[in-house]
C-alpha cells in the first residue's frame, strides 16, 4: 500500500520528506529545453517561421549520441494551467464519495459546517495526528497505532502533558521518531499560547506551532476547519505533474510554483456545483491525495479508472491519435513557449514527473558499546548503560547505548578499545575508571580494594560486529562492541546534571538507581542503568535494538565466560 509523502514541507525533519522547495531554477524568459548538453551537438537546429511560431517536434534516435529515444515537445506554457477545474472537481468528488471509506481510516470522517468551535478544533487535532504519522508510512501500519495514541492522548491536553519517553514508547517501531517528539512540542505550544486549540487557518498554524509546515497547516485546515488551502504532499505532486504534463526538475522552485498554484485552484470554489453534491475543500485536497495514493500510482497507474483522464494531459499525450487531426502539432508562439520542461526521456504516463538521480547517502561509522556493569559479589545481577540522545534531529529523545558516532575510517583495535573508557568517564560522578590494559593482570584482592575506593575497571572488550541501518540520508555502520566493567557493590552513580532515572519495571513499580541515592523524576533521563530483563523496554530505535541483538548472540557463544 502506497506511503504518504509529503512535498517541501518547512518543518519536516530531513530524513522524511521526498521533495524540498529550492530557490534556485528561476523562469528564464526562453529556455529551449531541446538545447541541453546531452543532445546539443547533433541536434539539428529548429527553425522559427516567419510568424514566430514553433511546431513541435521528436529527436530521432539516429540525430542524438544516445541510446535513450528522446522527445522534445514544443509546447505553451498554459499546458501548466487548469484554466477549468469545476467539472474535474465535480468528477474527482463524485468518485471520492465512492471511495471514502474503502481503506476504514479511523481518522477519515465527513465534514460538518455546523461543528462549533471546540468540535473543530478536536477534528484538528486528530487531523493533525494523523498526517503526521502518514508522512513516509503505510496506511494499514498508521492505524493500529493511531487508534492506541488517541485511546492513550484523546485530546491535545492529554498530549501536553506527557513527556518525550512517554510518546516515544507509544510511537515504537513506527520510525522517524522525531515526529513524535515534535507533536508533543506542537501540544505543548497550543496549549500555551491558543488555549489548547490549534489555530483555525494555516498562515498562522504554519508560522507557530513546531513541525507544521504548508502541507500538513493545508491538510489540517482545510480538513478540519473548511479553509480553502491547497495541499502538495508526494501523491498529489506526482498526479498534478501528469494531469499537467509537466516535465521539469521536481523540487526547483518554479515547478513546485506550479503545482502549489494548480492544486490552489482546485481549492477555490467560488460557487458550488448545484448539479453536484456540496463542495469542501477538505474533501477535495483528501479525494486529491487519496486518488494519487490509490489509481495515478508511481508503477502501474490504472489510468482506465481515473475519474478526471479526461482533464489529464499526459494521458491524453500518451492515447494513439485516430487523426492527424487529433495530433498534437498546433503551432506555439514563440514567446509563448514553456522553458521549464525537459526532454522526455520516454513516453506515456509515467514519465511525468520528471525522475531525478537521488543523492547518494553518505556513510557513517559509529562505534557502539553495550557497556555491562557487574557487581563482584553477585554477577547474576547485570546492569547496561543507556544515554538518551537529544531532544531535535535524528530519533529525537530516544535511547542509545554510548556512542561515538561518525570516526574516521580505518579505525585501528587499540583504538576502538580505548573508546569506551572516554565514554563512561563522561557520565560515571566520584569514580576513577581503569581502562582495560590498566587492571590486565590485577589479581581478586588488589580489585576488591580497588571497588572500597570507588575504582571501576573495563575487564573485558569483545567486538560483536557490524549492523548496517540506512536512513533516507545517511548509511550508518554501527560498529557493536560489548564492554564489561566492574567494580563497587551497586551499579556506579551517574553525574547529576544528566538526570539520572531507573524506568518503570515490568513489576509496575519505579525503582530508584541504588547507587544515587536520590528521589524519583518525573523528568526524562539523559542517563540511565537499565537491568537486563528491562532492556527489551527500553525506547530505542530499530538500528540499537540490532545491535542488542547481535551483542546477546555473541553471548549465547559463550564468549561473556572467557
Amino acid at each position: 500500500m502506497p506511503k504518504r509523502r509529503r512535498t517541501s514541507d518547512p518543518d519536516s525533519e530531513g530524513d522524511g520528506s521526498d521533495f524540498e522547495g529550492s530557490k534556485s531554477g528561476e523562469d528564464s524568459d526562453f529556455q529551449d529545453a531541446s538545447f541541453s548538453k546531452k543532445t546539443k551537438k547533433r541536434v539539428k537546429k529548429q527553425h522559427v517561421k516567419k510568424k514566430g511560431v514553433v511546431r513541435p517536434r521528436s529527436v530521432d534516435v539516429d540525430e542524438v549520441d544516445t541510446d535513450i529515444q528522446i522527445h522534445i515537445s514544443t509546447h505553451s506554457k498554459s499546458t501548466h494551467i487548469i484554466s477549468s477545474p469545476g467539472p474535474m472537481r465535480v468528477a474527482l468528488l463524485r468518485w471520492y464519495r465512492t471511495v471514502h471509506d474503502t481503506r476504514r481510516m479511523p481518522w477519515r470522517k465527513p465534514y460538518n459546517p455546523s461543528c462549533g468551535a471546540e468540535e473543530r478544533a478536536q477534528r484538528a487535532y486528530e487531523v493533525w495526528v494523523s498526517e503526521i504519522m502518514l508522512q513516509q508510512t503505510q496506511v494499514a501500519t498508521v492505524i493500529p497505532y493511531y487508534t492506541r495514541w488517541m485511546e492513550k492522548y484523546p485530546t491535545i491536553r492529554h498530549l501536553a502533558s506527557a513527556n518525550v519517553d512517554q510518546v516515544n514508547a507509544l510511537w515504537k517501531g513506527l520510525g522517524y521518531y522525531s515526529r513524535a517528539s515534535r507533536l508533543l512540542a506542537g501540544a505543548q505550544k497550543a496549549i500555551q499560547k491558543y488555549g489548547g486549540r490549534l489555530p483555525d487557518n494555516a498562515k498562522e498554524m504554519e508560522a507557530n506551532i513546531p513541525g507544521i509546515g504548508r502541507y500538513s497547516a493545508g491538510a489540517i485546515c482545510s480538513i478540519a476547519y473548511g479553509e480553502k488551502v491547497p495541499v502538495l504532499d508526494g501523491n498529489v505532486h506526482r498526479l498534478l505533474s501528469r494531469v499537467l504534463a509537466l516535465h521539469a526538475p521536481p523540487k526547483a522552485k518554479s515547478t513546485l510554483d506550479i503545482l502549489w498554484d494548480a492544486a490552489t485552484v482546485m481549492v477555490q470554489i467560488e460557487e458550488a456545483d448545484t448539479t453536484s453534491p456540496p463542495q469542501y475543500a477538505g474533501d477535495i485536497n483528501q479525494a486529491l491525495i487519496e486518488l494519487g495514493s490509490t489509481v495515478c500510482k508511481v508503477r502501474d497507474p490504472e489510468c482506465g479508472t481515473c475519474p478526471i483522464q479526461n482533464w489529464c494531459s499526459a494521458y491524453q499525450n500518451s492515447e494513439p491519435k485516430e487523426s492527424a487531426k487529433e495530433d498534437n502539432t498546433h503551432m506555439v508562439d514563440i514567446e509563448d513557449i514553456c522553458g521549464l520542461c525537459e526532454p522526455l526521456t520516454g513516453a506515456g504516463v509515467m514519465s511525468y514527473p520528471m525522475k531525478t538521480e537521488r543523492k547518494k547517502a553518505r556513510e557513517e561509522l559509529d562505534i557502539v558499546n553495550v557497556v555491562e556493569w557487574r557487581p563482584i559479589q553477585n554477577s547474576d545481577e547485570r546492569w547496561f548503560l543507556f544515554r538518551r540522545r537529544p531532544s531535535t534531529g535524528l530519533l529525537a529523545g530516544l535511547y542509545e547505548f554510548p556512542t561515538s558516532p561518525a570516526v574516521s575510517k580505518p579505525i585501528s583495535h587499540d583504538a576502538l578499545k580505548h573508546i569506551p573508557y572516554n565514554l563512561i568517564s563522561q557520565v560515571v560522578q566520584d569514580a576513577r575508571v581503569f581502562p582495560l590494559s590498566t587492571h590486565a593482570q590485577k589479581s581478586g584482592e588488589d580489585l576488591e580494594d580497588d571497588c572500597e575506593d570507588l575504582h571501576l575497571r573495563i575487564s573485558k572488550i569483545k567486538v560483536a560486529g557490524d549492523v548496517v541501518h540506512l536512513f533516507s540520508h545517511v548509511k550508518k555502520t554501527y560498529r557493536a562492541q560489548w564492554v564489561l566493567l566492574e567494580g563497587g557493590s551497586t551499579p556506579p552513580t551517574l553525574k547529576s546534571n544528566l538526570e539520572v532515572e531507573i524506568p518503570i519495571k515490568k513489576s509496575g513499580k519505579r525503582k530508584t538507581s541504588p547507587a544515587t541515592g536520590g528521589p524519583d523524576t518525573e523528568s526524562p533521563a539523559h542517563a540511565m542503568w537499565v537491568l537486563l530483563d528491562d532492556v527489551a523496554d527500553v525506547n530505542m530505535g530499530t538500528g540499537v535494538a540490532k545491535v542488542w541483538n547481535l551483542t546477546q548472540a555473541l553471548w549465547g557463544k559463550n564468549i561473556d565466560r572467557d
